[in-house]
């Protein structure tokens, strides 16, 4: 991407002030991109911003999109809503054909109204289900959505017998939320009690207390819904709590960066994630195709397997890609081309409808434990995964 930074600084000052409605000025297509590079949730943005960056880099260099180069306009929301939107309304100011939005549910939210308003095409690395339930006519969300993680963390419980928990979630965070939320309202489904609700905020650093709430339950384990800091914290202080129920994380934490600094206390913690982070394990076809298009230069370029959030921002590019390749740069023909697509990424094989702008199922989800610093699908996963991708193609 560093050899492109002068064409594209270039291309934004010959392009300055001219263009369409849809960013088609000149021989180069605009697309905005909001993340969280600075401020708490800047360590999983940058992961994004790594995939974000390749996915555009391979498609210049094999030419483009029909021809005509995209000119990624990459803006930092500082993990804040506020900036979030000023940066939506620069974006709006360059003329761009769509937007790429922030890992960070909570700029999410706060940016899909103006997307929504002003007809832009929003692509949404974040996972909160606020975005698309009910469904906004612009807005398309790339992980699967809180709710889809809830439904496939019940769904493993189902098939192994565990029907008493205890759920913490961080009351600060839209994707906790939604996540912890989703999970109350399809527990009685999967035959699953909530025995104990144990809510915590982001600031948190003592987990105690709802240690010692938890161990005077019946909770058979204890699930947390968190992101960033209190993931880290929560389960490096599990193994000394006294508590010898397993510990359950979504896939916020399935990243060398809760896996590094947790370190040892890790080991066997349950971990959701997308199927992208474990690729190796899928029989070969398209799917596991898709992942190594992104899995290998990643690799070769950063030296380690590519997290959770480094799936969503290539998919979420290559979905936009094949949206305009199919529609052109007229927005209102790629949110028409986005609401039937059907694609193979390496988060999953996406089948976006006028009913669903989340495209993901349960079955896109993997249940890994944690085996020498590495997370190994469950046995349960590895057959699921398997019939996933065989449907893939």
């Amino acid at each position: 991407m560093r050899r492109l930074v002068p064409f594209l600084t270039a291309a934004v000052l010959a392009l300055a002030g001219c263009g369409g409605s849809g960013g088609s000025a000149g021989d180069t297509i605009k697309i905005g991109f909001i993340e969280s590079l600075t401020g708490n949730y800047a360590p999983l943005g940058g992961e994004a911003k790594k995939t974000v960056d390749l996915a555009v880099e391979q498609i210049n260099a094999k030419g483009g999109i029909k021809g005509r180069k995209i000119e990624l306009i990459t803006l930092d929301d500082r993990t804040a809503p506020d900036q979030g939107v000023l940066h939506f309304n620069k974006l709006k100011a360059e003329k761009v054909t769509a937007i790429i939005g922030s890992t960070f549910s909570n700029v999410g939210l706060a940016v899909e109204p103006l997307a929504e308003r002003e007809r832009i095409p929003y692509i949404s690395l974040a996972p909160a289900d606020a975005q698309v339930n009910p469904i906004r006519k612009y807005t398309f969300v790339v992980p699967a959505l809180s709710s889809t993680y809830a439904e496939a963390m019940l769904q493993y419980w189902q098939a192994n017998k565990i029907t008493k928990v205890a759920v913490a979630y961080d009351t600060k965070s839209a994707y906790s939320v939604a996540g912890f939320n989703g999970m109350k309202k399809l527990a009685p489904k999967y035959g699953v009690q909530i025995v104990r609700e144990e809510p915590y905020e982001t600031t948190a650093s003592d987990f105690s207390p709802i240690f010692t709430h938890v161990r005077n339950s019946d909770a058979q384990a204890l699930m947390a819904w968190a992101s960033g800091a209190p993931g880290v914290t929560l389960a490096k202080q599990y193994p000394t709590s006294g508590l010898k129920l397993p510990l359950y994380m979504t896939g916020s934490q399935a990243s060398k960066l809760w896996l590094d600094p947790v370190g040892p206390a890790a080991e066997g913690v349950y971990v959701q994630s997308a199927i992208g982070v474990v690729g190796e394990y899928l029989p070969d076809g398209a799917l596991k195709n898709a992942i190594k298009e992104m899995a290998d230069p990643f690799r070769q370029k950063y030296g380690y397997e590519p997290p959770q959030f480094a799936q969503d921002g290539y998919s979420g590019v290559k979905l936009l890609a094949a949206a305009i390749e199919k529609a052109g740069t007229d927005r209102e023909k790629i949110r028409d081309a986005l609401e039937n697509m059907t694609l193979v990424t390496p988060a999953g094989k996406y089948a976006y409808s006028p009913t669903d702008h989340s495209g993901l199922r349960p079955t896109d989800i993997s249940m890994n434990r944690v085996r020498s610093g590495k997370l190994v699908p469950t046995d349960w996963s590895r057959q699921r995964l398997a019939e996933t991708a065989r449907a893939a193609g």
